[in-house]
């Protein structure tokens, strides 16, 4: 089976549909090294899959369900999946987390657009991995990254975490801990087990002990920029 080096640990996994077999593509490690762990989905299941969801395509059933589970298993690695939009600035990555349609992408181009499109990078535009490793967070990139193809196979510290709200005026506000925790909760895969719930409350704590959380009513404006930039980057 071909091996991928994804977020820090090798991955076992065979891509037989082309969205995955492309998106995996730049993570691809050969190396005779044990995995970490391995992916398999039967096609029994992906038919299974793709009975109950008659708009999705086996590939991208294939694409949706191995992505869960990389992340359902990323939680015994102290990592999490979250949903956002993580970009890369000056060595550190940002994060924008919000509801499908909310402008988290949107708002991730306007630093491109604001700062230069050579220095910002987009690490993944959906479902970046957050590693806890040597007593700091990275933000990693993996080939899933929803409908968006933007996704980087890189590992970055992480500065600070931001909910988004559409707004008519531009505000941003620090978050207490119980507050972050329950976005956090929306946007995140949670496991059905008690024994998964556990550790990704465990990583949770972490996390938000070490790293601000911020939510921020936002247009779509330069301005935004700046003011998430002055106050996640001055931490």
């Amino acid at each position: 089976m071909p091996t991928y080096r994804i977020a820090d640990l090798t991955v076992g996994l065979q891509a037989n549909g082309h969205i995955l077999a492309r998106r995996s593509q730049p993570y691809f490690f050969e190396t005779t090294r044990p995995v970490d762990f391995t992916i398999f989905l039967s096609p029994d299941f992906l038919q299974h899959k793709q009975q109950e969801n008659p708009h999705l395509s086996m590939d991208e059933c294939e694409y949706i369900w191995t992505g869960a589970d990389f992340y359902r298993r990323l939680l015994n690695f102290d990592g999490l999946m979250l949903h956002a939009s993580a970009l890369a600035y000056e060595g550190r990555s940002y994060l924008f987390s919000a509801s499908c349609g909310t402008g988290k992408s949107t708002h991730a181009r306007l630093w491109r657009q604001h700062f230069g499109r050579n220095q910002v990078s987009i690490i993944n535009d959906d479902k970046p991995a957050l590693r806890y490793m040597d007593n700091s967070f990275y933000v990693y990139g993996t080939p899933w990254s929803g409908k968006s193809e933007q996704n980087l196979n890189v590992k970055v510290p992480l500065q600070a975490v931001c909910f988004l709200e559409q707004s008519r005026h531009n505000w941003i506000e620090r978050l207490e801990a119980q507050a972050a925790l329950k976005l956090i909760l929306n946007q995140t895969l949670r496991p059905r087990e008690i024994q998964g719930m556990e550790s990704l409350l465990t990583i949770l704590d972490k996390l938000i002990r070490q790293i601000p959380f911020y939510q921020m009513g936002c247009t779509i404006d330069v301005e935004a920029v700046d003011m998430a930039y002055q106050a996640m980057s001055s931490i």
